[in-house]
C-alpha cells in the first residue's frame, strides 16, 4: 500500500465529487508528474480504478430520470469496441521511451480538451438558468424521446472518444460530453451530464478489461487509488453543497492546462504565459456570454470560471 499515493487520490476523488470532473483527468496526469509513474501503467491503472468508481454515481442519473438511454445504446455501439482497440493500438506501438513519449503527449492534448470542457459545463449551466428565468425550458416529456437521433454520427462519436480514452484514460467525461452538446444543441444540461456518464460506465469497464490483459496493469497501484478516492469522492460530493463550484472549477482549469502544458513538452516560461493569458482573458469572456443571456452583474455567491 503506497499511501503517498492513497492521499493523492483522496485530493482528486474530493475535487471529482465538488465538480462531477472525471477522475482521469486528473489522476493520470499526477501519477505521471508528481510519482514518476510510467504514462501506461498510468493509465492502465487509473482505467481500472475508474470502473470500479463509475457505476456508483450513474445510478443516481438513472433514478432521477436524466439519461436519454437511446442515446447510451448508440454511444457504447462506437465506444465499447473502440476503447479496447484503443488499448490494442497502445500495445501495438510497442514498448520503450519513445511509446511512452506519445502516450505522454496524447494525454497532454486530451487535457487541453478536458479543460475546454469545464467551461463547455459552466455555460451550459448558465444557458439553463436563462430558460428557467425566461420561461422558456420545456416540460420533461412523457412519452417517446421529443428529440431525432442520429445514429451514425453518435456512434461516430462513440467511437472517437472510445479510442481517446482507451489509450490516455481521459475523455469519457469531456471529449465525449462537448460533442454531444454540438450533435445535440437542445439537450438539457441534466441529460447532457447523465447520458455521458452512464455510457461511460461499460466504455471504461471495456478500457480497463483491455489494460488488465495487454497494458500495465499494477494491482498495488490500483488498491492505493481506489483507498484515497472513493472517500474522497464521497467526501466532496457532501461538500459540494457548500462551497462554490465555479471557483473550484476556475482552479482546476488552471490545473489541468498546467499539467497539460507540462507533458506536451512546454517550458516554464510558455506555462505562466499561457496561465497568465487564461487569467486576463476568461473574466472579460465570461461577462460577455453572461450578458448575450441577459445577465448583467455576477451574483455575489458566484465565481468566474475558466
Amino acid at each position: 500500500m503506497h499511501w503517498t499515493l492513497a492521499l493523492g487520490a483522496l485530493a482528486v476523488g474530493v475535487v471529482v465529487g465538488l465538480t462531477g470532473m472525471g477522475g482521469g483527468a486528473l489522476m493520470t496526469p499526477m501519477l505521471v508528474l508528481f510519482f514518476g509513474v510510467s504514462p501506461l501503467a498510468a493509465v492502465s491503472s487509473d482505467l481500472v480504478a475508474s470502473a470500479v468508481m463509475k457505476p456508483v454515481g450513474s445510478v443516481v442519473h438513472l433514478r432521477k430520470g436524466t439519461v436519454r438511454m437511446d442515446l447510451v445504446r448508440w454511444l457504447c455501439l462506437g465506444s465499447v469496441p473502440a476503447a479496447f482497440a484503443g488499448v490494442l493500438i497502445a500495445r501495438a506501438l510497442g514498448r520503450g521511451a519513445h511509446v511512452e513519449q506519445l502516450i505522454e503527449k496524447a494525454l497532454g492534448v486530451a487535457l487541453v480538451i478536458a479543460a475546454a470542457g469545464l467551461f463547455v459545463r459552466a455555460y451550459l449551466r448558465l444557458a439553463e438558468r436563462a430558460r428557467h428565468r425566461d420561461g422558456r425550458r420545456e416540460a420533461d416529456p412523457a412519452g417517446p424521446p421529443r428529440m431525432p437521433v442520429r445514429p451514425a454520427p453518435t456512434v461516430a462519436i462513440g467511437v472517437l472518444g472510445g479510442l481517446v480514452v482507451g489509450m490516455t484514460s481521459v475523455g469519457s467525461g469531456s471529449l465525449i460530453i462537448i460533442a454531444l452538446m454540438a450533435l445535440y444543441p437542445t439537450l438539457r444540461a441534466s441529460e447532457l451530464v447523465g447520458t455521458d456518464l452512464v455510457q461511460a460506465v461499460p466504455l471504461v469497464a471495456s478500457a480497463a478489461f483491455g489494460h488488465i490483459l495487454f497494458g500495465d496493469f499494477r494491482l498495488g497501484l490500483t488498491t492505493s487509488l481506489l483507498v484515497g478516492a472513493i472517500p474522497g469522492a464521497y467526501l466532496g460530493a457532501q461538500l459540494s453543497s457548500r462551497l462554490p463550484g465555479a471557483l473550484i472549477r476556475r482552479a482546476l482549469a488552471f490545473v489541468l492546462l498546467a499539467s497539460a502544458l507540462k507533458l506536451l513538452g512546454a517550458s516554464n516560461v510558455v506555462t505562466g504565459a499561457s496561465l497568465v493569458a487564461l487569467i486576463l482573458l476568461a473574466p472579460p469572456t465570461w461577462m460577455l456570454l453572461r450578458r448575450r443571456h441577459g445577465f448583467t452583474a455576477l451574483p455575489q455567491h458566484e465565481s468566474v470560471p475558466a
